[in-house]
């Protein structure tokens, strides 16, 4: 395995608090948190498009994902709505985070807090073929929730 690390440009235009925008809570931690730029309350069922300040220029062959922070969901019902939110390497504007509150109780957030994950990825070059059939695996023909769910 190499440690060759990818460099990803990271812009942070106007960013209204004091903490830092891209930021992981521990060294082998896998994404890095990102934060509010703005303050705000999200109501039981209801979803907002929340500033982060953030740009960011990846290579060809790389994308990134906004993903809930798992404090957030299990404490508060507070998830991305668009989970995982995909970001390609073209995308050169701000990032949001579409905030939902699946909760019961009206969720509050300030401007610096972190308030989602972003996990950076590299993309395997992938070739379709067009094929009249597939081949056989040992889950057959069966669907979804074929391997049993309980």
């Amino acid at each position: 395995m190499t440690n060759a690390k990818t460099k990803v440009l990271v812009s942070y235009g106007k960013i209204i608090h004091d903490g830092q925008p891209l930021q992981k809570a521990h060294e082998d931690d896998a994404a890095y948190d990102i934060r509010a730029n703005i303050s705000g309350i999200i109501k039981p069922g209801e979803q907002m498009m929340v500033p982060t300040g953030v740009r960011v220029a990846m290579a060809p062959g790389y994308c990134c994902f906004v993903q809930p922070r798992s404090g957030l969901a299990a404490k508060h019902g507070i998830t991305v709505g668009n989970s995982p939110g995909l970001i390609d390497s073209g995308y050169r504007n701000e990032i949001f985070v579409i905030m939902k509150n699946h909760g019961e109780k009206a969720f509050s957030f300030s401007a610096g807090e972190r308030i989602a994950q972003i996990l950076f990825l590299e993309l395997p070059e992938v070739t379709l073929e067009k094929v009249d059939e597939l081949p056989d695996s040992d889950r057959g023909t069966n669907g979804i929730g074929s391997t049993g769910t309980k």
